[in-house]
């Protein structure tokens, strides 16, 4: 059975406290008709949410609460994870503060595996920070990972444009060497898959960049696109998946060839994500494809250089938020069907 919009319950972790995320995520919930949609749970402390909000002049209502059960729909609610104070100096890259984001996002992520929220919402890290004994990931992503069920791939989103990578945080020397079938395989099935469960589309049509310049020029500029890409693609598209490509990358978004697909796919990091941030204007998503549980983020930093200033731009956050109730939704909605195939009607004799 489908939940009430309200009822959605919003698992935020609140990031590195020190840059723009609590800014953001309070500048999102200021606008009441949020909670028509969702109740947000911060994973944080009243107080120095309080203070934080003060500090911006927030009209945003904080209801601090002790453990997850206590839960009000409706509310702004704020899990106590701490007691102490922390000293904050907006703009500072502090591993004090570091080890709060990892505190917030650790209990955060149980409590998505748990069931007590529905869905996760990240505020931004700094990957150099948080860095420790007892956690050792490069960022969210990884963490998540090896915390839920699936292959995390990192999918951004704004409407209906998506961007996602063969791969993601390597060096570019690298990244031929990590270009297999086997990769090309899941990646490609992990969103595709995702396409339909996640944004009810029956059909995708995925599109594949090339990794070389001009798709290798015949094997004249490198010969991973003749010799690994295309077989590949082909052997999925002749399986069934819609899959076109390698398309040369440098005309593809110039040339809005980008609009005929549901999902472009890049072979390296830089390759997807420039012309996606050039094209999102500040409201794409970072969504977490391939995983049992929903987490997404907004696509930019902590930001330091403008924290504490009453400057960010807090769309990005809002459109996270709005992702992962919609990808829950559509998830529910395809697991009813997928449970509840409708019948054939019968022939009229």
């Amino acid at each position: 059975m489908m939940k009430k919009a309200e009822n959605i319950i919003v698992g935020i972790s609140i990031g590195d406290l020190n840059g723009i995320g609590s800014e953001v995520v309070l500048k999102t919930f200021e606008d009441s008709r949020m909670l028509e949609l969702c109740t947000p749970v911060i994973f944080a402390n009243v107080k120095i949410l309080s203070f934080i909000r003060k500090n911006f002049e927030s009209s945003v209502a904080l209801h601090g609460i002790d453990k997850l059960d206590q839960i009000v729909i409706g509310k702004v609610n704020v899990l106590n994870l701490w007691r102490e104070g922390i000293d904050l100096n907006f703009g500072t890259n502090d591993e004090k503060v570091g080890e709060y984001a990892i505190k917030s996002f650790v209990a955060s992520t149980k409590a998505l595996k748990d069931g007590d929220i529905d869905v996760l919402v990240t505020a931004p890290i700094n990957k150099y920070n948080i860095q420790s004994e007892s956690f050792k990931f490069p960022g969210h992503t990884d963490y998540l990972n090896q915390e839920l069920e699936g292959d995390a791939l990192m999918l951004m989103v704004q409407d209906n444009l998506r961007v996602g990578l063969l791969t993601d945080h390597i060096p570019i020397n690298e990244v031929a060497s990590h270009l297999t079938e086997e990769l090309i395989f899941k990646k490609i099935e992990t969103i595709n898959q995702t396409l339909i469960q996640d944004f009810s589309i029956n059909k995708p049509k995925i599109a594949v960049l090339g990794l070389n310049p001009h798709c290798g020029d015949g094997g004249v500029i490198g010969t991973e696109d003749d010799k690994v890409l295309k077989p590949a693609l082909k052997k999925l598209f002749d399986k069934g998946t819609l899959v076109f490509g390698p398309f040369a990358a440098d005309g593809f978004f110039g040339s809005n060839q980008y609009e005929k697909y549901d999902a472009i796919i890049a072979t390296y990091h830089d390759q997807g994500l420039i012309p996606f941030k050039t094209l999102s204007f500040g409201n794409g998503v970072n969504y977490t494809a391939g995983l049992n549980k929903i987490r997404t983020s907004p696509d930019h930093g902590t930001a330091y250089d403008i924290a504490g200033k009453n400057k960010a731009d807090y769309n990005s956050f809002k459109e996270a938020v709005y992702l992962a109730i919609d990808v829950y939704n559509s998830r529910n909605q395809y697991a009813e069907i997928s449970q509840k195939p409708l019948k054939p009607k019968e022939k009229q004799l």
